[in-house]
C-alpha cells in the first residue's frame, strides 16, 4: 500500500513538472527577484526656498517645484529613500535665513526626508546652532524649534575633548529586510572656510579613512550594500565624461564594499563611475536632484545593479506642490516688511562672474562699499562671500541680503605693504585660486611663476607703488580677518577693530550711489601672462 501511494505521489510531481515551462524553470534557477531601491538625493540647497534660476529658456529651482518633482519620482518606486548631502542651510535666501533656517528644515520634514549629512555651511553659526536645527531647541530670535524629523550622520567630525563623533557615524535603513548602510562625511577643508571660532571644539578627520572605519563596522553587522553621503565634490568633463576632484580621490581610496557616493559641495553635475563606485552630484540650489536606482540581491544582500539620472527641476510642464507653496508664502509674509524695502535701482545686472584675471563687477562694488563705510586705504573681499548677482531693476533689501547673507562683521586693521603682497600670494591655494575682490589698489600677477612669487606689482589707487615698510589701513570681513579661506596673513595685522556687519555697508553704499547703479570691471586685477 505504501509503495502504491508513493508511486502516485511521484506521478503527480512528474505531471506538475511537465506543466512548468522551461522559461519558468530557468527563472527559478536564477534565484529570487532582486529588491528595487530608489534614492532621491539633493545637495547644496542653501535655503533657496523661493529662488529660481534661468537655465536655457526655462526657470528651474524653488522648493515647491523641487517638491513636485520629488513626489512624482517617488511614485515611480516601491522602495524610496530621500537623502541630502549637506549645505541644505547656510548662505540662504532671506525667507529662510531671517528665520534661522528653520523653514528649510520644516520643508524637508514635510517632504518626509529619511537621512542627511552636514556640509561646511551647517557650521556657519557654530556647532551649537547646527545641533539646534537638527535636534531642536530654543533661539532668541525664533523661539522653540522641534528640529529635523529625520536623522543625520557624519563619520569624520569628532569632539576634540572625547574623540567621539558629534553625530551618528553611520545609519542603517532596511529595505524589504535587506540592510543598507549610509555613511556621511564632510569636506576636511571646513575649518578654513567657516569662522574658526565656530568649529574650535571639533576636529575634522580624513574622509576616506573615516569611511573605511565605518565600512568595517557595517560589515560586522552583516551590511553589504553601502552608500556614502559625501559633502565633497569634483567635476566631470563634458566631452570625455571623466570625473575628477576630491570626491574621486576619496572613491579610489575607500573600500570596494562602497557601492555609491552621493556628492556635493562643488555645485556641479557628476554622474559616472570610478573604481566601480557610482558618483552622483546634482548641481545646487534646488535646480536639480539625483534619481538613483539600485537593485539589491536577496541572497547576497549586496547592490548588484546601479544607475543614476540628474533631473533638472524645470518649471515648464509641472505644477508646484501646493502644500510647499503655501508654506513658502507664509514664510515670505513673515519677512516681507524687511526684505521688500526698496534700496536702489540697477541700470543693468551687476554680476559676480570673474574675468580671466579674477575680477568681477560686483566684487568691485562690494569691496568699494566696505572701504567707503570703514574709511580705510584698502578693502579685501572673499569671492565666496558674494552669493548672488544684483539683477537689473529695483534693488530691495532682500536682494542685497541674498548677495551677502552671512552677516559677517567688518574689521579694520593695519598691514604693511610686504604683508599685503604675501596676502595676495595666498590667493593661489591647493585646490584652486581664490581671487580676493579689492578696492583702493591694483596689482599685476603672473601665475606661471613659482608659488609665493606671482604678484609682480601693487599700486595704490593714484598709481604710486606700495612700499614694503609702509603701513596701510585695511578692511576685511570677520571671516577672512580670522584666517578663513586660508588667508592667514590677516592674523598678523595690528590695530584690529570690529565694526558693523557687511550688509549695512552694502546697503548704505547702494543708497548713496548715483541712480540707477552701474558698475563694471576696471582692470584692478591684471594678469601679465
Amino acid at each position: 500500500m505504501k509503495r502504491k501511494w508513493g508511486n502516485i505521489f511521484l506521478a503527480v510531481l512528474l505531471g506538475v513538472a511537465l506543466l512548468v515551462s522551461p522559461a519558468t524553470l530557468a527563472e527559478a534557477a536564477k534565484g529570487p527577484k532582486p529588491v528595487d531601491l530608489k534614492i532621491l538625493a539633493i545637495n547644496d540647497l542653501h535655503g533657496q526656498l523661493n529662488v529660481s534660476q534661468q537655465i536655457g529658456n526655462d526657470r528651474a529651482g524653488r522648493a515647491d517645484y523641487l517638491a513636485a518633482y520629488l513626489k512624482k519620482h517617488e511614485q515611480e518606486g516601491q522602495n524610496v529613500l530621500k537623502v541630502h548631502q549637506g549645505d541644505i542651510v547656510g548662505a540662504s535666501a532671506p525667507v529662510s535665513a531671517l528665520l534661522q533656517d528653520e523653514p528649510t528644515i520644516e520643508i524637508l520634514n514635510e517632504l518626509k526626508f529619511d537621512l542627511g549629512t552636514v556640509g561646511n555651511h551647517e557650521f556657519d553659526e557654530g556647532v551649537d546652532e547646527m545641533m539646534r536645527l537638527i535636534n531642536g531647541g530654543h533661539h532668541e530670535k525664533t523661539g522653540d524649534f522641534a528640529g529635523a524629523d529625520f536623522p543625520y550622520t557624519v563619520a569624520n567630525v569628532v569632539w576634540k575633548d572625547s574623540g567621539k563623533t558629534i553625530l551618528p557615524s553611520h545609519s542603517i535603513k532596511r529595505v524589504e529586510g535587506i540592510p543598507v548602510g549610509f555613511i556621511g562625511v564632510v569636506t576636511t577643508t571646513t575649518p578654513s572656510i567657516v569662522s574658526p571660532d565656530g568649529v574650535k571644539d571639533v576636529k575634522f578627520l580624513d574622509e576616506a579613512e573615516s569611511i573605511n572605519r565605518e565600512v568595517k563596522k557595517l560589515q560586522k553587522k552583516g551590511v553589504k550594500a553601502i552608500v556614502v553621503l559625501a559633502h565633497e565634490g569634483g567635476s566631470q568633463d563634458r566631452e570625455t565624461s571623466e570625473l575628477s576632484g576630491p570626491v574621486v580621490d576619496i572613491a579610489e581610496k575607500v573600500d570596494d564594499e562602497v557601492d555609491v557616493i552621493l556628492a556635493g559641495h562643488s555645485h556641479t553635475y557628476m554622474n559616472g563611475t570610478v573604481d566601480d563606485k557610482l558618483i552622483v552630484q546634482a548641481y545646487s540650489g534646488g535646480t536639480a536632484f539625483a534619481d538613483v536606482d539600485l537593485q539589491l540581491d536577496r541572497r547576497s544582500k549586496d547592490i548588484v545593479n546601479k544607475k543614476a539620472e540628474v533631473v533638472t527641476t524645470y518649471h515648464s510642464g509641472i505644477e508646484p506642490d501646493p502644500r510647499i507653496a503655501d508654506m513658502i508664502a507664509a514664510y515670505e509674509e513673515k519677512v516681507a516688511p524687511i526684505i521688500n524695502e526698496e534700496i536702489a535701482e540697477a541700470k543693468e545686472t551687476i554680476t559676480r562672474e570673474q574675468n580671466n584675471a579674477g575680477e568681477s563687477a560686483l566684487g568691485n562694488l562690494v569691496a568699494d562699499s566696505q572701504r567707503q563705510y570703514m574709511e580705510t586705504d584698502f578693502a579685501f573681499m572673499n569671492p565666496g562671500g558674494i552669493r548672488a548677482d544684483i539683477e537689473a531693476g529695483t534693488v530691495t533689501w532682500g536682494d542685497l541680503y541674498t548677495v551677502q547673507p552671512f552677516g559677517n562683521d567688518l574689521v579694520t586693521m593695519t598691514l604693511t605693504g610686504e604683508q599685503i603682497k604675501r596676502l595676495l600670494e595666498q590667493q593661489w591655494q591647493p585646490d584652486r585660486p581664490r581671487f580676493l575682490q579689492i578696492s583702493g589698489l591694483t596689482y599685476t600677477y603672473d601665475d606661471s611663476r613659482s608659488q609665493g612669487d606671482r604678484v609682480l606689482e601693487i599700486k595704490k589707487e593714484d598709481g604710486t607703488p606700495l612700499e614694503d615698510d609702509a603701513t596701510y589701513t585695511v578692511t576685511a570681513n570677520s571671516f577672512i580677518a580670522t584666517g578663513g579661506d586660508n588667508f592667514t596673513v590677516f592674523s598678523e595685522a595690528t590695530d584690529q577693530v570690529t565694526g558693523p556687519v557687511d550688509l549695512d555697508a552694502l546697503i548704505d553704499y547702494a543708497k548713496k550711489l548715483p541712480q540707477p547703479i552701474s558698475y563694471e570691471i576696471e582692470d584692478r586685477i591684471q594678469k601679465a601672462n
